[in-house]
């Protein structure tokens, strides 16, 4: 089907060399024949994501990004388990095949997963899946259930327990993308000082029901059925899962939601079809996820404005990166402007929740 997920060409230094990786899979997997294609998906900003096309069988190759790494980022390791145990409480997670920590195969350390076919969602909404402004809202309630669900899951059941500490979670989060973002800093950068302050000063408790956390969730992030595009086949991208306040994880989401009615600068960096006419809105996403989860929320101003500025933490972590020429991918020339227009979102939030 011409709108499932394409990969394309490689990008000029992020080659993989098929004459290496083939036999060390085939050392691995059994029953594995051919030569295979090698391809890259062109989404995503972090950790690089290839295709490998066996004849038969068809693999989704992860490893981390060339140059400077925040430390506690990129884990191979810490991914492919957690695929492999989360899978039977959240079955939306692919199933991972190998894991390999001998830097010397392809420089790095990497793992190797299925690969789930489908629809993946980019900045506009598809012309040719012809969605009404009703099935568009159906797809976007199927989303949030999927993030309640996975906020859900019974995590000791699967092995997870020890997959990060939920108390202080909170904090943690403000005062650890503070000090990130710091490290991250370029001449050009804002500094984000009174949004950090607010954050700071209304931290509210954790929620008293840890969860699952995905931090990553959106909608290129999620596979849709390509023949029933209205559900949720698959959930990619777990390299920052956590265990912590699930609420944090709703901020997270939020901040990548673009409205139709946001201004035209914020359009700008919108990256999912967040804008689609039957899409929730912001509060509405919100209120909803609140209903399905069983909680309640009040203001989404300080997790909000949290998901922005932690945002705007991963946006300048890469920026730093293309910035000392450590990457040579041209994209993210435009992610200081996009740090900046973070920022001036994040104050107009704190200035209307003072009104």
């Amino acid at each position: 089907m011409a709108l499932t997920d394409q990969s394309t060409g490689i990008r000029t230094g992020e080659e993989l060399d098929a004459a290496i990786i083939d036999p060390y899979l085939k050392a691995q997997i059994p029953g594995l024949s051919g030569q295979p294609r090698i391809s890259q998906f062109p989404g995503g900003a972090s950790n690089l994501t290839y295709l490998l096309e066996y004849p038969e069988q068809e693999f989704v190759l992860r490893r981390p990004p060339f140059g400077h790494k925040a430390k506690s980022a990129h884990d191979m390791g810490r991914e492919f388990r957690i695929l492999n145990q989360l899978n039977g409480g959240f079955p939306y997670c692919p199933k991972a095949y190998v894991h390999c920590t001998d830097e010397s195969v392809i420089g790095a350390e990497f793992y190797v997963m299925e690969r789930v076919k489908g629809i993946i969602l980019r900045a506009e909404m598809p012309a040719e899946l012809d969605l009404d402004a009703g099935q568009t809202r159906t797809l976007c309630k199927s989303f949030i259930d999927k993030l309640v669900e996975l906020h859900k899951v019974d995590y000791q059941a699967c092995g997870l327990g020890d997959l990060g500490k939920p108390d202080g979670y909170v904090q943690r989060q403000i005062d650890g993308w503070s000090a990130r973002y710091e490290k991250a800093l370029t001449p050009d950068a804002p500094l984000w000082e009174p949004v950090k302050a607010w954050l700071k000063d209304k931290m509210p408790a954790d929620h008293a029901r840890p969860g699952i956390v995905h931090n990553d969730y959106r909608f290129d992030n999620v596979i849709l059925d390509p023949h029933k595009p209205m559900q949720i086949i698959g959930v990619l991208d777990w390299e920052l899962t956590t265990l912590g306040d699930p609420l944090m994880d709703l901020g997270n989401t939020l901040a990548y939601w673009i409205e139709a009615n946001d201004p035209p600068p914020v359009q700008l960096i919108r990256r999912q079809p967040s804008n689609a006419p039957g899409m929730l809105r912001r509060q509405e996403f919100a209120d909803y996820y609140a209903e399905r989860a069983g909680i309640e929320i009040g203001s989404i101003d300080f997790y909000y404005t949290y998901g922005l500025f932690r945002l705007a933490g991963i946006v300048q972590q890469i920026y730093y990166r293309y910035y000392h020429g450590q990457t040579q991918d041209k994209r993210f020339a435009q992610f200081i402007q996009m740090n900046k227009l973070l920022e001036h979102m994040s104050l107009q939030v704190i200035a209307k929740s003072q009104l």
